[in-house]
């Protein structure tokens, strides 16, 4: 679990560190930590906010337009939301889940418009309340944190949790990327809200978002839960960043003759894309647009347009090549496991939110951008801060607690080199992001890449810890990215069937003894093991 207090104290001294004493820690600035810790500040608690970039600016909402599932209580217009999303996700998702979530969108969406969130009127004079734009979104988000009373550190990611010696987490360390100092947060409760892991495939906002909340959570002793829908691959240009699929439902996709590509399309028919991407390029063209919808884009996600209009390229009339960029649990539904309705963890004193958690309870296993995403954020954020909150003041009344470190990968060891973390990470890249080992998978190449991404990890275990703070910053988010592709495809290994976007290639058919969940975990020997499904048949049910 790591080494004790005084190593700590030896670490912290060296490098003149910034201590904090507080009820509650969230780490991760993006909508679901910013609600944590309006939430959290809400009951009284001291809280603060350590965010890896700027808290408002970075992260995968931050840049962008978002939808959000936003639905009236009225009529039977839940109970359809509902019907549609558990059967795409393969019947995974839980009622009672999806129903608190709806629920408290409803009632958080009324305080963004309270807060002066700038909602659009439609022509009959009612506020469009179904979208956010992402910059307007966390501008406002950041200005609530700080009037709720909690404090906010910018550009100080942690590298690890720090536990007490009954394996409670109290607290995190990190590190100031511009300062270099470190910093120390003792604290009652901790809140994860670091985001997924999109394994640095340079989609939108995505740069941040490597997993690092899950390595750090995962070695206090914390489980995940579908791992193996993790394969989530964002549509967009192949020249941009921006991965923002909704467009395409009025595009034509085209071989490079100009002839139109059979059965491709955004919503169904990404499979061919992956397909015909492996052997040539893919075109695509919004030629299906007509002028109101063209004016309705260019208002609804201008960022959208940004790399076009760079290039010249009017993508209403003129073929663009595009690609797939692999976003993995950004997109995807796996996450920490969640054992209550506060979003607890299985290890006490730690709390997970937005896409950190899994997605699984409302959305099963499919997911995508915005939308339901949006209401997990500002829902789980809101039920994570609060219940951080009544754990972390009661902690911290207790006795004062030994701190342990339980970060150990690339923080602690006694090998003579230092690991390679550019290395490292093309070294996961290139088993995660070819489309034949990861849109469509087997078990032999599953099983191929892990005794490559098994024996990758044991090296950098071996390794020596990073020479710097600084340097620390890199080398845990290449451990991350590894830690997160060995959970994703144990899973998935074990997921002997096709069900939300987990896609067997020999097994293609669903198969109901297996509507469970997977939970995943460990580190040095990655573990799986199935979980029910609250509601779901026993296999002996589905039997008879």
């Amino acid at each position: 679990m790591g080494t004790r207090d005084w190593d700590l104290e030896r670490l912290s001294n060296a490098a003149g560190a910034l201590r904090h004493e507080v009820d509650v820690l969230v780490i991760g600035g993006g909508p679901a930590g910013a609600w944590a810790a309006i939430s959290a500040a809400a009951t009284g608690a001291s809280v603060l906010l350590a965010d890896k970039g700027y808290c408002g600016t970075s992260g995968a909402t931050a840049p962008s337009g978002t939808g959000l599932w936003h639905v009236s209580p009225d009529g039977a217009a839940r109970e359809e939301a509902k019907a549609s999303r558990l059967a795409m996700g393969g019947h995974l998702a839980e009622h009672a889940w999806m129903d608190r979530v709806l629920a408290q969108t409803w009632a958080n969406v009324d305080l963004l418009t309270e807060w002066g969130y700038p909602f659009p009127v439609d022509a009959d004079g009612q506020l469009r309340r179904t979208s956010l734009q992402g910059p307007e979104y966390m501008r406002l988000m950041r200005k609530q944190v700080k009037a709720a009373g909690a404090r906010i550190i910018d550009h100080s990611p942690a590298l690890e949790l720090l536990v007490d010696e009954s394996g409670t987490v109290c607290g995190a360390t990190g590190v100031n990327r511009q300062s270099g100092e470190i910093w120390v947060a003792r604290a009652g409760a901790v809140v994860i809200a670091t985001g997924g892991c999109a394994f640095l495939s340079r989609a939108l906002g995505c740069n941040v978002l490597t997993g690092d909340g899950l390595l750090m959570a995962a070695e206090a002793g914390a489980e995940l839960s579908g791992m193996e829908f993790s394969n989530a691959y964002g549509l967009g240009p192949a020249f941009s960043s921006v991965t923002k699929s909704l467009f395409y439902n009025w595009a034509t996709f085209y071989y490079q003759d100009g002839s139109p590509i059979e059965g491709a399309g955004s919503a169904r028919g990404r499979s061919v894309i992956a397909q015909t991407l492996q052997t040539q390029p893919v075109y695509a063209c919004l030629d299906r647009a007509d002028a109101d919808i063209r004016a309705w884009m260019r208002t609804a996600q201008p960022n959208f347009f940004v790399s076009f209009d760079r290039q010249g390229i009017n993508p209403f009339t003129q073929h663009f090549p595009v690609t797939l960029r692999l976003e993995g649990t950004v997109r995807g539904t796996g996450g920490l496991h969640l054992v209550n309705e506060h979003c607890a963890t299985t290890v006490p004193g730690l709390y997970a939110a937005g896409d950190a958690a899994t997605r699984e309870l409302i959305c099963g296993g499919f997911t995508g951008g915005g939308s339901h995403n949006a209401a997990w954020a500002l829902s789980s954020g809101f039920w994570a801060g609060a219940g951080a909150a009544d754990f972390g003041r009661s902690a911290r009344g207790s006795a004062q607690r030994v701190a342990l470190r339980a970060g150990g990968a690339t923080l602690q060891g006694r090998g003579s080199h230092a690991t390679d973390s550019a290395e490292v990470i093309r070294a996961v890249q290139a088993e995660v992001f070819p489309y034949e080992r990861n849109w469509y998978r087997r078990g032999d190449l599953l099983e191929d890449s892990l005794q490559r991404l098994d024996a990758l990890w044991h090296r950098l275990r071996a390794g020596a810890p990073a020479a710097n703070a600084q340097e620390a910053v890199r080398a845990r988010e290449a451990a991350a990215i590894l830690a997160t592709s060995r959970w994703m495809y144990r899973s998935a290994l074990q997921r002997t069937e096709t069900r939300g976007m987990h896609r067997r290639k020999e097994h293609t058919a669903s198969d109901p003894l297996q509507r469970h969940r997977l939970l995943s975990g460990g580190l040095d020997d990655v573990w799986v093991r199935k979980h029910a499904v609250d509601g779901a048949p026993s296999a002996q049910e589905v039997a008879a």
